[in-house]
């Protein structure tokens, strides 16, 4: 045949990587972070073993693989498919299959753990971010196998810890390091697309520092009209806390934790206003008439991509407003995330956030930051003529037009610690969140024929190297 059939790939994908999907999203494998009694409740077993039994009959030939468990960490899937030729070059092929929590907020009919196949769509936790990502690299590695095109060795490695954070990957990536050996591309499939009709490529991504913040001023509440005026609020004292990381009012936060933006980032995002226009701020469920933070779509573009950015994500040591007495609480606490720029350094990062938190605390309240450890971001290295030319060549084959690039506002901690490790590595990151797909929230769905698309881009180039 000689050429990559697309038809193999989306009868895979609807005769059997749907209904696999289906039974994936029902399995509530929450990341650790969100479940830290995972083990005992057995989720994250039961989906990796799902993959396990889908990766036995795909179809790819001479594929060798297993569930590889070091002490108490998630398993992770690992699998291995050989070369057409003693030198091909090596191929590292990346996903996970934890998942975020439930969130609120979901429609009617729709759930975190509820698959709901809706005009082209599958909707439920997980299938997007990013459950199809081993379902995806295998089919395509079929699809070159079947098509007798030369293969690069491949590698495929699914953890079971991105989301929160991958502090179990550097054990499996030192346990592992011989069976992977040096791959010279590194195809990662959980990044977002700008829209659904071109193969977008992730440029750079964010690190994250995630942390608590707490402010206690009292031993116990007491009655608010007897202590007010003289108590201070721990509210009031967190709110002027965020403010010396935070300006209030415009979002940017201190110089400190800003990099320099050179041209090339701008023009990407320059280009990027371009190709999508208003969709920059249409894929937001607004509320009522809430505007974005400047009416510029460059700088909007580059606020989420290359700036800090703060998050508050979770408030407690208050009750529920139809739960709320007339107490002055004795303390408040944040839960803080905080987007860091590709190339800020993620420990100089959590140093700065902490000592500006809690430096002279206000009015000699107990104040600290508990952080949770930093996660470095990454930029990727200047793309080859040739590999930019495989994914115009597969783009146009696939969408119809040519690659387009962009940088994400989020994190995948996995591909800084590849690119440390393997620094002269080139990258492929690609993915399937595009506008409204809503990750990490309610009404998460995989867009189908997104998912073919991209499926069969991997293949194509796969073939080419």
């Amino acid at each position: 045949m000689n050429t990559i059939d697309d038809r193999f790939i989306a009868a895979v994908w609807d005769e059997s990587i749907v209904p696999t999907l289906e039974r994936y999203i029902r399995i509530p494998n929450k990341s650790p972070m969100f479940d830290v009694d995972w083990r005992a409740n057995g989720h994250m077993f039961e989906a990796a073993q799902l993959l396990a039994d889908w990766a036995t009959n795909a179809g790819v030939e001479d594929l060798v693989h297993e569930i590889v468990e070091i002490d108490d960490r998630t398993p992770v899937w690992f699998g291995e498919v050989p070369g057409s030729s003693a030198d091909a070059p090596t191929v590292l092929l990346y996903g996970h299959y934890d998942k975020q929590p439930e969130f609120s907020g979901w429609h009617d009919g729709l759930g975190p753990w509820t698959p709901v196949l809706r005009d082209g769509r599958l909707y439920g936790r997980g299938g997007a971010d990013d459950g199809y990502a081993l379902f995806g690299s295998l089919t395509a590695i079929a699809a070159v196998q079947r098509a007798s095109l030369p293969l690069p060795r491949c590698v495929l490695l699914i953890e079971g810890c991105e989301e929160s954070g991958s502090f179990d990957l550097p054990a499996y990536l030192d346990h592992l390091a011989a069976r992977i050996g040096t791959p010279e591309l590194v195809i990662c499939l959980d990044a977002e697309c700008g829209d659904y009709e071109h193969l977008w490529l992730s440029t750079s991504l964010r690190g994250m520092l995630i942390g608590t913040l707490t402010v206690k001023v009292l031993e116990q509440g007491v009655h608010s009209g007897a202590a007010s005026g003289i108590v201070p609020s721990s509210f009031r004292l967190l709110r002027a806390l965020l403010d010396r990381i935070e300006n209030s009012t415009t979002g940017r936060m201190i110089d400190a934790l800003h990099v320099p933006i050179d041209n090339a980032t701008r023009t990407e995002a320059a280009n990027l206003v371009q190709a999508l226009g208003s969709t920059v701020i249409d894929r937001y469920p607004w509320s009522g008439k809430t505007a974005p933070v400047t009416s510029d779509l460059v700088e909007l573009v580059l606020n989420n991509t290359w700036r800090p950015t703060l998050s508050v994500t979770g408030i407690s040591g208050a009750p529920s407003v139809d739960n709320a007495g007339n107490t002055l609480r004795p303390e408040t606490s944040a839960r803080l995330s905080i987007r860091l720029p590709p190339t800020m350094d993620a420990k100089r990062a959590d140093d700065i956030v902490k000592s500006t938190l809690e430096a002279n605390p206000p009015q000699g309240a107990t104040v600290s930051f508990r952080s949770d450890g930093g996660q470095a971001g990454w930029a990727a290295p200047p793309l080859t003529d040739a590999l930019a030319q495989a994914f115009d060549r597969a783009a146009s084959e696939t969408f119809g037009r040519p690659a387009r690039y962009m940088g994400m506002g989020g994190t995948i901690p996995f591909l800084k610690m590849l690119a440390d490790q393997f620094p002269a590595a080139q990258y492929m990151v690609t993915g399937v969140l595009g506008p409204n797909s809503n990750a990490h929230g309610p009404n998460e769905f995989l867009d189908i024929r997104t998912g073919k698309r991209v499926t069969s881009c991997v293949a194509r180039v796969l073939a080419q190297l």
